[in-house]
């Protein structure tokens, strides 16, 4: 299986941080945490409209 280890992780790492700089991770975190946020609400609410068209 392909599994990512803790070399792969640093590398991969780096290559974020020298392509979007240490200024700009702080923002691509919370784009990133508030675009989760909202795909699970939504994922929430679709599962309500299912459970309400089988009603």
């Amino acid at each position: 299986m392909m599994g990512l280890g803790m070399s792969e992780l640093l590398v991969v790492l780096a290559i974020v941080v020298l392509f979007f700089g240490g200024k700009k991770l702080p923002q691509l975190g919370s784009s990133l945490g508030e675009s989760i946020k909202n795909f699970k609400k939504g994922m929430k609410e679709g599962d309500n409209d299912d459970k309400d068209k089988k009603a």
